[in-house]
């Protein structure tokens, strides 16, 4: 089987290269994974409303629209909060602007991020490589591309 990365390793098919985080060709950039947990939110986002649409209501979790085992570049489950159903004892738990102030209205989507960290505050050192949609679906990048 010929090698798919002759430059650095002897990776093939057949022989996976043991390193391959450190491989020059086929490193999965940073950028590339956010790019890739962006999609994911926007894909899971057309579940969820559709679910919403159909049934008038938010979904309880991501099983109920058959994406609970979706897992994001970094290998982790996304992360929903309803906070429709949650109502006011569950803002603690939503994400929240410099102000503290919940970031969507209806319900929270995102990723970890690349450190597996996160807390509720967007500008919290934890959360800023974490994934999100915000502004109730029209804003869905790094948190610490918010505004």
């Amino acid at each position: 089987m010929r090698s798919l990365c002759s430059n650095c390793c002897s990776w093939s098919l057949s022989s996976p290269c043991s390193s391959w985080s450190a491989c020059p060709r086929i490193r999965i950039t940073s950028s590339a994974r956010v790019t890739q947990a962006i999609g994911d939110i926007l894909e899971i986002q057309v579940h969820v409303e559709r679910y919403r649409s159909d049934n008038a209501a938010l979904p309880p979790d991501l099983s109920a629209v058959g994406v609970s085992g979706k897992l994001d570049p970094w290998g982790r489950p996304y992360v929903y909060f309803n906070l429709e159903a949650a109502g006011k004892k569950g803002t603690g738990a939503a994400r929240k602007n410099q102000k503290l102030v919940p970031i969507n209205s209806d319900y929270d989507l995102y990723s970890v991020g690349k450190d597996g960290v996160s807390r509720p505050p967007l500008t919290a050192a934890e959360s800023r490589d974490d994934v999100v949609r915000a502004y109730d679906g029209r804003f869905v990048d790094l948190a610490s591309k918010y505004h």
